[in-house]
């Protein structure tokens, strides 16, 4: 069999963990510069699934695609250490402030330039939206069936491509006919750690925009070594109407933004005893809890 053409939607986003006072915006957007950024999670589960794919079927090859700033080449890196083949940074400013469906319509036109793809795999959701609507957009998008809540890629041979899904009461196997898309839940194996071979061939990978300030002899590494050119594309290479690109193209607005503090109620503390938990369970029929 020859190898897949693979394609895996990644997201830099923001640390959920270190949310302040400046996290967001007065226009609603998250304000990406005050927050450490990470690669996230569930596309790394995505970037694993790819890259089981690629260890079961030689020829194989997998692209990382993120949309951002200049610093989410970062990602690609990542991406790169782990096993990936390239990637592609789609970075524009015209792109800033995209909710789901302009930032889905922006991904399936650079998904549409890059010809023949067989798998677009993908997290479920990012953590600073979690709103797994990317993915499913996506594939609407481009006309292409979808699977989701993946959580392992059993095979993907002769057209098809059989899934098992995590759902809410338990398992399924499904099948579905390439090309496809596919959103990979955090319950999927996590991705595999960097190959030192990896790190030592791509850590001087980088896209065109962190090229500005190189010397000359880091230009002359890149020029000899095309494996360490990231893909940069604008909106200027691919086709896209620029009413559906950015808030322009962004129907969803923030009202408000209120931050909520969770208190801890009033605990109760119970022996390990019959008695207490007679009254336990008289106390939580009572209430309604139970019962």
């Amino acid at each position: 069999m020859k190898g897949l053409k693979i394609v895996v939607l990644a997201k830099q986003v923001p640390d959920t963990r270190n949310v302040g006072k400046d996290a967001m915006k007065a226009d609603g957007t998250v304000n990406r510069a005050v927050l450490p950024a990470i690669f996230n999670p569930e596309d790394l589960n995505a970037l694993e699934q790819a890259l089981r794919l690629k260890d079961k079927y030689p020829g194989t090859e997998i692209t990382l695609l993120t949309m951002g700033p200049g610093r989410a080449a970062e990602i690609i890196r990542e991406g790169l250490y782990r096993g990936a083949d390239n990637g592609i940074l789609l970075s524009d400013r015209a792109f800033a402030g995209s909710d789901t469906l302009a930032t889905s319509y922006a991904l399936s036109c650079t998904l549409k330039k890059m010809g023949k793809i067989d798998i677009i795999i993908a997290g479920r959701q990012a953590i600073d939206g979690d709103t797994a609507q990317v993915g499913p957009q996506v594939a609407e998008k481009l006309g292409f069936p979808q699977i989701t809540y993946a959580e392992e890629v059993v095979s993907a041979e002769k057209g098809k491509i059989v899934i098992k899904r995590r759902l809410e009461r338990g398992v399924e196997t499904v099948e579905g006919t390439l090309p496809i898309v596919v959103t990979v839940n955090a319950s999927a194996p996590e991705c595999r750690p960097r190959n030192a071979k990896y790190v030592m061939k791509y850590k001087h990978a980088r896209a065109v925009s962190e090229m500005q300030n190189a010397d000359e002899d880091y230009i002359l590494l890149h020029n000899n070594r095309p494996y360490l050119n990231i893909g940069e594309w604008s909106v200027n290479d691919i086709e896209t109407k620029a009413e559906e690109l950015g808030l322009t193209g962004s129907p969803t607005k923030v009202k408000a933004i209120e931050n909520v503090v969770f208190q801890a109620k009033e605990a109760k503390v119970l022996e390990p005893t019959d008695a207490d938990m007679g009254e336990l369970m008289k106390e939580l029929i009572a209430n309604h809890t139970i019962g």
